[in-house]
């Protein structure tokens, strides 16, 4: 027996706001169809995914097709794009075939398999909780109370026999859920224990809850500290950010010695837990001398990203008595964006004295602190 699963994507889910539809907008650092794609993906039992997509949109889901995962164009109606759905399908009337709402992306292994074995003694099978809430109907300003007892929310994915299922909305027009077309034809149907996490993605807000039901803590942001502190020796300028502020001293360094790209690269590589800038680039190395900070920071930046994380935002902060940073404050902040790919709003630059305490009350170097926020990567980024 194949089990093939149909996630229907075809949607565009306007009243979940956002610029793009619900299925695509992202959810713990990938997209909402992904979820069920995984999850129907990584299940020993399922042979076929099909992904039923707008007809028009097929670049948006072009990296998720593979061998297994093909793609069917949806129609102007749920019924329709499932329709399309089974028309993909390479499975015989005997076949199990698992038909699922990309908005619903809390999809467990444990409820596919009890589905699949619901089958055995079912015409279909579909998860479902009972209502817990009081019901009323109102009629103009009367309130009435409405029985719960017995009353359940469906979710999906509902499962069928395929060619069951295919007969049973050829004789159908659009249904509440696919359920209903079995249930016309007298079908038996078992409900089986759904789960809050299967909750669909119809309102803004409904995105914002999931996030908190699904979100593990590797998909957490990530934040990152980082110091550093060089010495003062003789020369005309030091270099703060990318930028070169003319001062009676330099910092003296084995690369241009600039102090806060060098907390801030330590800040990237430590919120991805990928060590210290003396880890990759290692003061001993000669290749190393006099080189520019900004390889450092973009090397942070493609690492982090390598092991998927986005740098969201950075904070740095320089500790001197001299030179002035403020002056050159905006055009540190544009050089840190340039090299990093924030927005501009992402970067803070400021800076600080100790009042003429320390090492750098004393003048004798300047020491910087950075922090930096890392989010998951998503295709919305």
């Amino acid at each position: 027996m194949r089990v093939a699963a149909i996630i229907v994507a075809a949607g565009r889910g306007e009243r979940a706001g956002g610029r793009r539809p619900k299925q695509l907008q992202a959810l713990g650092g990938k997209p909402v169809f992904e979820w069920s794609l995984e999850a129907f993906r990584d299940h020993p039992q399922v042979d076929q995914i099909v992904l039923v997509i707008p007809a028009d949109d097929l670049p948006s889901y072009q990296y998720a097709l593979s061998d297994t995962v093909t793609y069917a164009a949806g129609g102007e109606t749920r019924t329709a794009s499932v329709k399309a759905g089974l028309q993909a399908c390479d499975l015989t009337d005997t076949d199990l075939v698992m038909i699922h709402d990309a908005a619903r992306p809390g999809l467990t292994e444990t409820i596919i398999s009890d589905l699949i074995a619901a089958m055995d003694a079912a015409d279909a099978a579909a998860p479902a909780l009972l209502v817990p809430d009081a019901l009323k109907r109102k009629t103009d300003n009367q309130l009435t109370n409405v029985s719960r007892e017995a009353l359940y929310r469906v979710q999906t994915p509902q499962c069928f026999k395929y060619g069951a299922i295919c007969e049973a909305l050829a004789q159908a027009k659009d249904l509440v859920d696919d359920l209903a077309a079995i249930e016309a034809q007298n079908g038996t149907v078992t409900l089986k224990e759904g789960s809050e996490r299967l909750a669909k993605i119809t309102y803004p807000d409904d995105l914002n809850r999931l996030e908190t039901l699904l979100m593990p803590t590797q998909f957490a942001p990530r934040f990152g500290t980082g110091y550093d502190v060089h010495a003062f020796e003789p020369g005309d300028a030091v270099t703060l950010c990318g930028v070169s502020i003319p001062h009676d001293q330099k910092l003296s360094g084995h690369s241009d010695a600039d102090v806060a790209w060098h907390a801030l690269t330590d800040a990237i590589l430590g919120a991805a837990a990928l060590g210290d800038i003396g880890d990759h680039f290692p003061p001993s190395d000669p290749q190393w001398k006099g080189a520019a900070s900004e390889l450092f920071l973009k090397h942070a930046v493609e690492q982090a990203a390598a092991a998927g994380w986005a740098l969201a935002s950075c904070d740095v902060t320089v500790i001197c008595e001299a030179p002035k940073v403020k002056p050159h404050r905006e055009a540190m902040r544009a050089e840190t964006a340039r090299v990093t790919g924030l927005d501009l709003t992402a970067v803070s630059v400021k800076a600080t004295t100790t009042e003429g305490l320390g090492f750098t009350g004393r003048r004798e170097g300047i020491a910087a602190q950075a922090s930096a926020v890392l989010t998951p990567l998503s295709i919305n980024s």
